[in-house]
């Protein structure tokens, strides 16, 4: 499979059709609350497959001290691929690079062992999230 790899963002209709796929939020939020969020963004990546956006990951952050991924999508079809595993990777190099260490992020029901593979870990029960250990 030719999956293509880009730092560019994809547009807000894009980004919501994907975003649809999900469940996490009404559908009937209209783009322009897509684009609002996009603008938000510290870094992303996207991952077509034949012009498709199949994939999807962005980071808010201060840029310094704090990232916090706040989508890390894959469409249902093309999970399992290593999609994920390849947009959350290069972003995570992004953190990285910025000399950030603390990348937090909120796992969707079931989907912890996924980020536990690439170096996150659970918090405390009484805590919500995952943490990156940047350290480790």
């Amino acid at each position: 499979m030719n999956i293509n790899y880009t730092s560019d963002q994809p547009c807000a209709e894009t980004f919501k059709a994907l975003y649809d796929t999900t469940g996490w939020g009404p559908i009937s939020r209209g783009t322009a609350f897509y684009q609002d969020s996009l603008n938000g963004s510290w870094c992303s990546r996207s991952a077509y497959f034949g012009g498709q956006l199949v994939g999807f990951v962005r980071v808010i952050s201060d840029g310094r001290l704090h990232a916090f991924v706040t989508e890390m999508i894959v469409h249902p079809e093309f999970q399992h691929q290593g999609i994920g595993t390849a947009l959350l990777s290069s972003i995570l190099d992004d953190c990285r690079d910025a000399g950030i260490s603390d990348v937090q992020l909120f796992s969707a029901k079931g989907k912890a062992i996924f980020y536990e593979k690439l170096g996150f870990s659970s918090r405390p029960e009484d805590s919500p999230g995952m943490q990156f250990n940047a350290a480790t």
